[in-house]
């Protein structure tokens, strides 16, 4: 189970960056991150979301509902909210 950290809340705050801590992980799973980050009210509304094209990591639409993400890298929902992922 992922045991990763939220260092700034703000749920569903458009226009805000969160920083999320891997806290010893290698990754998560895209769906994963958006559900703990509560940008996402439930794992079927990230991956829902996802499929849609709604998500872009570092940039690029993401697809890939269990992408790995890794530390440094930077996810955006379409209203404006991002995830800063770090180790």
């Amino acid at each position: 189970r992922f045991s990763g950290s939220l260092l700034s809340p703000s749920h569903r705050n458009p226009q805000t960056m969160q920083i999320f801590s891997l806290t010893g992980h290698e990754h998560i799973a895209l769906c994963d991150l958006l559900t703990l980050t509560g940008l996402a009210d439930s794992g079927g509304q990230a991956k829902t979301w996802i499929a849609e094209g709604r998500i872009r990591r570092n940039g690029a639409t993401e697809t890939r509902k269990t992408a790995k993400i890794l530390a440094g890298e930077i996810i955006e929902l379409d209203n404006g909210s991002a995830i800063k992922v770090q180790e």
